[in-house]
């Protein structure tokens, strides 16, 4: 159904005269008289009756009147859901308790005026043709993995160097340890479960593990995190890798409330040099939303810089 038609028709049962009608439209009365009849012929009857007095509405015309009046409010509710700066600000992160989330979650109590949809994409891939298509406004990746370079029409900016710690139960040889190197994780079992061949996250352990020769753990389904936290509690020569910012936070050498009752876990930080996974920004560089200019200065101005001495990243994690 033509939206102007019906729009056409509101104003006309309003003013009682197609004259008033067109000259609040802005058109000629010959117009507003060609749409009222294109609308009854698509509706299969007359909604007007002339008269000396102008135009009256016929009984099918005061019982579509409400309905008219329904359709035009669903139609610009439809549009502001995807107006830029009508509509949320969406925003793609890898996982809900990762360091992305607490970023945007940063953001959202920087400036809680800014509606945020926040959505969990599986891979680059479907992020960037998300961003590409509009359906998301920006996205948190490690930008492009080897052989696998963003389009032209991609922007992207490093916002965070996260590091990585490892992750222990109390009974493992390490716990008591205040910092390891990379090197003393050489022959320790680290264990990662649901990391996706193909991945962004795979390509940078892959480099890992072919840098510094440790042995990374990939088989099993993921079960979330609870799972791996009673695994990892329950078997001594088991550890797994976990980000500085990635919830939960355990305190080094210490059982925090965040952590299951009796696991005894232990943070521990890695260093010469400690691996750090690269958080960028992508978006589409013609994209309007206002908020998304927003949240780049937000991060500018708030989140750690990268490329810090004594620390380790992919090279092909550098920003273009």
């Amino acid at each position: 159904m033509d939206l102007d038609t019906v729009r056409t028709f509101i104003a006309a049962a309003d003013a009682g005269r197609f004259q008033e009608a067109a000259a609040e439209l802005a058109v000629t009365q010959q117009a507003v008289s060609k749409r009222i009849a294109a609308l009854e012929r698509t509706l299969g009857v007359r909604l007007f009756t002339r008269t000396p007095r102008g135009a009256e509405l016929t009984i099918d015309g005061q019982a579509f009147l409400p309905h008219a009046r329904e359709l035009l409010r669903v139609a610009e509710r439809a549009a502001a859901s995807v107006r830029p700066g009508r509509r949320p600000l969406r925003v793609d992160v890898i996982a809900s308790r990762g360091a992305a989330s607490g970023l945007m979650q940063g953001f959202h109590r920087a400036h809680p005026g800014i509606e945020l949809d926040v959505v969990m994409l599986l891979d680059i891939e479907a992020a960037v043709t998300a961003v590409r298509s509009g359906a998301i406004d920006a996205s948190f990746r490690a930008v492009a993995a080897p052989g696998r370079p963003l389009p032209d029409d991609i922007e992207s900016v490093r916002v965070l160097d996260e590091p990585l710690q490892l992750l222990v139960g109390s009974a493992h040889a390490l716990a008591g340890a205040e910092s390891v190197t990379v090197a003393e994780l050489a022959g320790h079992r680290i264990w990662m479960p649901g990391i996706v061949p193909g991945s962004e996250w795979a390509a940078f352990y892959d480099d890992l593990v072919a840098e510094f020769g440790l042995t990374i753990e990939a088989t099993g389904p993921n079960f979330g995190s609870d799972a791996l936290l009673d695994t990892v509690a329950g078997t001594p020569d088991l550890a797994t890798f976990l980000g500085e910012h990635t919830i939960p936070r355990l305190p080094p050498g210490g059982t925090p409330a965040v952590s299951p009752a009796g696991h005894g876990l232990r943070r521990i930080p890695v260093t010469d040099p400690t691996p750090v996974y690269p958080h960028s920004l992508l978006w589409h560089r013609d994209n309007p939303h206002p908020a998304l200019a927003t949240l780049r200065a937000h991060l500018a101005a708030t989140a750690a810089g990268h490329g810090t001495a004594g620390t380790w990243v992919p090279g092909w994690a550098t920003p273009r």
